[in-house]
């Protein structure tokens, strides 16, 4: 028994010891010089990995780059897009670069093409409103374009066209290997474009965009090649340089710390690549002149005459002002909401509202309306959406008097109401302007009286006396008065008056 007991301890000595040498050899086949991380990366397993890498000479190589001659604000923090302030009016030159390596777009080699530019808004709620926004700044500045060139200094460019359908852009043609420099002028100020509330409010900010095309195989430029764009800001007159040195000042009282989080203010500004503008350039060339602002007021007054058996001042006499007046039902499908737009003469807004059923629309309210649409829009489509119709100034009751009693009785004698006498039936008439020539066109309009035969229009007064109608007297008709009126041939035999009762 005691042999057996020292047999297990001799065993048990020795696995001991075979075990410390393993862990012993393990130490140092880990060791430091054993495996270094070049190795590990040299493992075909990385060296694969590392081959689908894009190197840098391999990335995308724009064909052109644009370079405008203006500062850079030095107030922009790290990471986000350059800001420009420019002054209204003044050249700024764009130079058109070819930025192409041997080899690249051969196909426009020796041939010319077609840059756009254009200032557009930065602000995505804007560029919704972009046609409205840009229609009412023509309203107040009749004869002025946003976007000019400057011709006799730029150099290189041909064949300069401006839209007058477009104001905030011009093209041009030109060589990419020859010197390109476009002057441009912005005539928009920033502040333009801002609610006024208070006083000193931000401007928003503009983009100057670039698109440049080639042509197709049926020579119009309309194949996409590159585009890009900056940021900037609109200023009066010597404006931007003020802007650029109270930022300038700014940013030198500022901690070297805190001048790590911004920008260096650069000389010139570079364009960023971006997508092209979705107006395409054939659509540039051949679009219609504008519509004119949507605020002026219509042809067709929307309190027009109503006939004789029109009992609302919004009654239209033909089919497609009766069209016009219809309310846009919640069921309305997206197709029905578009031709009620149309023809409510919203049209301009189709694209926008392009997803919108009846009953989206009719949920917007008055300040979601004013916001995409402006205020003069918004109003106007917010009182259509509700049918609201405008108020005439004075409503007059007017009954054509009947003729000699005997002709009464006899023609009553035929089927009379109970009383036997024909009753008095009176239409109504709403004046939009308080005066005496708007009585007399609604009169030969409801009652069907050749308008240039009536000659005067009379009131009986106290004792049978006739009191011509003026337009001081119109003025003091009250509202919905009511009257009798007959017709008497005038004493030379031309024409009728009309007389008042």
């Amino acid at each position: 028994m005691a042999w057996v007991l020292k047999m297990d301890e001799v065993i048990e000595s020795g696995l001991v010891h075979d075990f410390d040498a393993s862990l012993s050899g393990i130490g140092q086949e880990l060791g430091a010089g054993a495996y270094s991380m070049s190795d590990v990366l040299a493992l075909p397993i990385f060296k694969q990995e590392d081959s689908s890498l894009p190197l840098d000479d391999e990335t995308k190589h724009p064909p052109f780059q644009y370079v405008m001659c203006a500062a850079t604000s030095p107030a922009v923090k790290l990471h986000d897009e350059t800001l420009t302030y420019l002054n209204q009016g003044q050249s700024y030159e764009i130079r058109m670069l070819d930025n192409r390596k041997m080899g690249d777009v051969p196909e426009i080699t020796g041939k010319l093409v077609k840059s756009i530019i254009r200032v557009v808004f930065h602000d995505r709620r804007l560029q919704y409103t972009e046609h409205q926004q840009l229609e009412g700044w023509k309203w107040n500045r009749p004869g002025d374009r946003l976007l000019d060139l400057d011709i006799p200094m730029s150099v290189g460019i041909i064949d300069t066209k401006t839209n007058p359908s477009q104001l905030n852009a011009v093209e041009f043609l030109w060589d990419p290997a020859k010197r390109t420099s476009a002057f441009i002028q912005v005539h928009c100020i920033s502040t333009e474009f801002t609610p006024r509330k208070h006083g000193g409010e931000k401007g928003v900010p503009f983009r100057i965009q670039v698109d440049t095309f080639k042509q197709n195989e049926n020579g119009e430029y309309t194949d996409h090649l590159h585009s890009a764009s900056c940021q900037i800001k609109v200023f009066k007159p010597k404006g931007a340089d003020r802007k650029q040195k109270t930022d300038r000042e700014k940013m030198e009282k500022r901690t070297a710390h805190e001048k790590e989080k911004y920008q260096p203010s650069y000389d010139t500004t570079v364009l960023t690549e971006c997508s092209p503008w979705p107006d395409t350039p054939t659509a540039y060339v051949n679009s219609s002149p504008s519509t004119a602002p949507t605020f002026t007021a219509p042809q067709q007054s929307a309190c027009s005459v109503p006939d004789s058996n029109s009992s609302s001042p919004n009654h239209q006499g033909d089919g497609v002002s009766q069209a016009s007046s219809e309310q846009l039902q919640p069921s309305a499908t997206i197709q029905e909401t578009q031709q009620w737009l149309i023809k409510n003469r919203f049209s301009s807004y189709t694209r926008l509202f392009s997803s919108f059923l009846g009953a989206d629309l009719l949920k917007l309210t008055k300040e979601d309306l004013v916001q995409i649409c402006g205020a003069a829009d918004g109003i106007r489509l917010y009182n259509s959406l509700k049918s609201r119709s405008v108020r005439p100034r004075l409503t007059l009751y007017v009954c054509r008097e009947q003729p000699a009693p005997q002709g009464q009785q006899q023609a009553a004698g035929g089927g009379g109401d109970g009383g036997g006498a024909t009753p008095y039936v009176y239409h109504a008439i709403y004046l939009e302007e308080m005066v005496a020539s708007e009585v007399a066109r609604k009169l030969a309009l409801v009652f069907n009286i050749p308008f240039h035969q009536i000659n005067q229009v009379y009131r009986q007064g106290p004792t049978g006396i006739h009191i011509l109608v003026s337009d001081q007297m119109v003025q003091n008709f009250q509202d919905e008065s009511c009257f009798l009126f007959s017709t008497v041939k005038a004493e030379n035999g031309g024409g009728v008056h009309i007389i008042l009762k």
